[in-house]
């Protein structure tokens, strides 16, 4: 997250353009900011990082030791910048197996 390296659509749209950049709240492109300030999936968790910043300023947030605590805190909480997993509907057996076979 402090490197920019995340799985987010910010990193996804230089490194890795098969995968979608977009937030799923319905944000065009997903960031970093956008996940700690802005995103209304995690409203109801900034509050940890609101402590290290009040006005949650990223360079408090991933810059300073409070911050970083607040920030492990807030992923702890919410699994923010954790990979979505994919299904893969190939993998799915859409036919209920029979015990009689």
């Amino acid at each position: 997250c402090r490197t920019g390296h995340a799985f987010v659509g910010e990193y996804y749209s230089s490194f890795v353009p098969s995968e979608t950049t977009s937030c799923p709240c319905g944000e065009h492109i997903q960031t970093r900011e956008h996940i700690l300030a802005m995103c209304p999936t995690f409203e109801s968790n900034r509050d940890t990082l609101r402590s290290p910043s009040e006005d949650l300023v990223i360079t408090d947030i991933l810059g300073t030791e409070k911050g970083i605590e607040a920030l492990a805190d807030f992923l702890k909480e919410t699994d923010a910048f954790k990979k979505a997993r994919r299904t893969d509907p190939s993998q799915t057996n859409s036919q209920p197996s029979s015990a009689s076979e």
